[in-house]
């Protein structure tokens, strides 16, 4: 696919689409990101939670693509801190990109630029996007409340702008949250990023690993039936950090531990979580999906999610 958008996105990491894919833990393993790079945008491997052997594993199913690898920040650190080494060992590696969320990024940040690396960086609130514009930060994520996944309060329409007028000048800003097909994108290039980070279109793609059921309940639901809760989280038994929490679809398990004082925290409701996550049963627990669920239809290859995406997008600033 030739460049269709020339922003400076596409420009700094020789694209053809100013489209990436988010990291997304554990979903986003290297067939999804090596799928999004080879149909011209920029694909992450999700490392999350700092698995070693799953993100060697996820870096050979990428091959020679030229993909990037995401960590959540604050996990990285305690990871750093008992065994180090990971991050390093991924920077070896020479990625196309890391992508830091969720945590203080200085110490990685500083390692991936002596290793001339470049440093994506998630943010959700303008004063976040001015720290990472300080701390060095190549690219500047710019995250709505809509995205799925883990996130905060400022939505994606009015938070963009904000922080393309605040840092556009010193990193690349992309736009997330709700961004699902070429009417997003366009939005997202009008808005003054440059270009569009992409999760939940992407977690429903043929490349990502999404068990079945999960894949199933996103296709029938819309944007309504999504809600921001810490549940999932207690059920995993993870301390995450305030403000963040997690966008998933809700579902019987939510509604019924949204009543309960404490949540899902005993080690019995923890052990249904983790059985009907490995069981892909979506009514025992909820899928990661964001807003943008209700604008998609069907499960498609990630490649040719790119390339609608760009059409679609070519097609709405057509019409203006």
């Amino acid at each position: 696919m030739s460049a269709v958008f020339t922003t400076r996105l596409t420009e700094r990491f020789g694209l053809d689409a100013p489209i990436v894919s988010a990291p997304m833990a554990m979903a986003a393993g290297g067939r999804l990101a090596a799928a999004v790079s080879g149909a011209g945008g920029l694909g992450f491997i999700g490392g999350g939670y700092c698995d070693a052997d799953w993100i060697d594993e996820q870096f050979s199913e990428a091959g020679n693509g030229a993909v990037g690898c995401g960590f959540i920040t604050w996990a990285l650190a305690e990871r750093e801190a008992e065994a180090p080494g990971l991050f390093d060992a991924v920077l070896a590696r020479k990625p196309a990109a890391v992508f830091l969320s969720f945590g203080d990024l200085s110490p990685f940040a500083e390692r991936a630029q002596a290793a001339a690396v470049p440093v994506f960086v998630q943010v959700q609130t303008v004063q976040g996007a001015r720290d990472a514009a300080q701390a060095g930060a190549d690219v500047i994520v710019a995250q709505g409340s809509e995205a799925g996944g883990h996130g905060a309060s400022r939505g994606t329409f009015s938070l963009v702008p904000e922080v393309v007028d605040a840092v556009g000048a010193r990193a690349l800003v992309l736009a997330a949250g709700g961004i699902a097909d070429g009417r997003g994108l366009a939005a997202a290039l009008m808005l003054g990023a440059d270009g569009v980070l992409v999760g939940t279109r992407f977690w429903a793609s043929d490349e990502a690993l999404v068990a079945p059921g999960f894949r199933r309940a996103a296709l029938d639901a819309d944007g309504d039936r999504t809600l921001r809760s810490s549940l999932p989280d207690i059920a995993r038994g993870l301390k995450w950090p305030e403000p963040y929490t997690i966008r998933t679809l809700r579902n019987a398990w939510t509604d019924h531990w949204q009543g309960v004082p404490g949540g899902p925290a005993s080690a019995q409701a923890q052990a249904g979580y983790a059985r009907a996550v490995a069981d892909g049963d979506a009514a025992g627990a909820p899928g990661i999906a964001g807003e943008a669920v209700g604008l998609i239809h069907e499960v498609r290859p990630a490649g040719e999610i790119v390339v609608r995406m760009v059409a679609e997008a070519q097609e709405a600033l057509g019409k203006w």
